[in-house]
This record gives C-alpha cells, sequence and structure tokens, in this order.
C-alpha cells in the first residue's frame, strides 16, 4: 500500500479550463491582442501561466516583457473570478475522502501559481487533510523537474516507494519518472490519451474510482 498520493492540480483534480480561459482572454484583451477558444487554451496550459502566456501572444510578441504585462493583468483577475466556472471532476471528492479514510497522506504539486493553487484546493476541499499544496514558486523550478516531489516527500516524511503520483500530462509523467515514483495518468484532463500513453505510466486509469485500488494494493 502506498503511504502519500501527490495530484497535480489542473487537469486531475479541477476542471479549471474555463476560468483559465477567461481570465487569459481579459489580460489579451486588455494589451489589446487577439484572444483564443477555450480549446486553445487548453492546450497551452500545463507548464506554468508564463509559458501559457507565451503561447497565447501572437509570434513578434513573446519577449519576456510582454509575458510579464499579461501576467500583471490575469492574476488579478483570476484570483478574484478563478472559481466561477471551475468544478472538480467527477468522482474526485470521493475519492480523496476514501484514500483520507484509509490513512494515506495527500499532496498537490502544481506548476499553477502558489497563491491560486491555495485558494483553489482550500475552496474545493475543504474537508481533506494535505500533507502539502505546492504550486510554482519563484525560487523552485516547475514540473517536470522532480524538486516539488522532492520537497513534498520531504515535508511528510515519506520515502519515494511509498508515493504514488497522479497527473493528466506528459509533464506529470515525466516529472514522475523524473522523481522516481510510480504514476497513474488520467484521462479525464487536459491531454489526449496518446500523449500519456507515449510516457508508459504504470497506469492509465478513465475514472476516479480506479485510483484508489490502485494505492491500496499490496506490494509483490
Amino acid at each position: 500500500m502506498k503511504r502519500l498520493v501527490i495530484f497535480d492540480l489542473d487537469g486531475t483534480l479541477l476542471n479549471t479550463v474555463a476560468d483559465i480561459a477567461a481570465a487569459t482572454n481579459h489580460a489579451l484583451a486588455a494589451n489589446g491582442y487577439p484572444t483564443h477558444s477555450v480549446d486553445a487554451i487548453r492546450s497551452f496550459v500545463g507548464n506554468g501561466i508564463n509559458k501559457l502566456f507565451e503561447r497565447a501572444l501572437p509570434e513578434g510578441h513573446k519577449d519576456e516583457a510582454e509575458v510579464l504585462r499579461i501576467r500583471a493583468s490575469f492574476v488579478p483577475y483570476y484570483n478574484e473570478h478563478g472559481a466561477e466556472r471551475t468544478v472538480p471532476y467527477p468522482g474526485i471528492p470521493e475519492l480523496l475522502t476514501a484514500l483520507q479514510a484509509h490513512g494515506l497522506k495527500l499532496a498537490v504539486a502544481s506548476n499553477k501559481y502558489q497563491e491560486a493553487t491555495l485558494g483553489l484546493v482550500a475552496h474545493f476541499f475543504p474537508s481533506i487533510r494535505f500533507e502539502a499544496v505546492l504550486g510554482q514558486r519563484r525560487e523552485v523550478p516547475s514540473k517536470p523537474n522532480p524538486r516539488i516531489v522532492e520537497e513534498i516527500c520531504a515535508l511528510s516524511g515519506t520515502e519515494r516507494p511509498d508515493v504514488l503520483y497522479v497527473g493528466d500530462s506528459g509533464v506529470d509523467m515525466e516529472t514522475a519518472a523524473n522523481a522516481c515514483v510510480e504514476v497513474v495518468g488520467v484521462t479525464w484532463g487536459c491531454r489526449p490519451r496518446t500523449e500519456l500513453e507515449r510516457y508508459h505510466p504504470d497506469w492509465l486509469v478513465d475514472r476516479a474510482d480506479e485510483i484508489l485500488p490502485i494505492a491500496l494494493q499490496q506490494r509483490n
């Protein structure tokens, strides 16, 4: 049985795409740039908001100064409106409750900036005790760098063989591989199944309730 389950946030625990798209388009329009469809913005997410803005900006305008200008418009808007259209994926609240009831430790490792990561987790999962809720921070490299997983292991006092990582993207699959922990790829998020399959995750699931027996299974 695993002792710690680490979840990605966007595309894994929460369907946040509509709110991310609204805030991104608000920031783009406020700075005179064309906006994008929700589906297009879905394909931009996964590597933190600076990379999101770089992908969303037109060619010739992807420099750091413009990315920071879009960020300055995005963050206040998203902090105020980021939970308006966001919802947990089906079965996620029940899964977290069940894992907690079985005594497993839980944590979140996200490339979303820290303030929003903390706010959304507290808003949508107030009854869940997380060992750590970590997002993108200036001094810590983003996923797929394994630093965030290593930090959570240290904070929770958990060895890597006792960790299960759950995510919806190639970035998450790489993060788990780089951290040397077992990984579950979930198919309901922002990336297609084919992307996950390329990384050969230990498990690939279509429903949240499939994760509980994986976390509880006994080692050979």
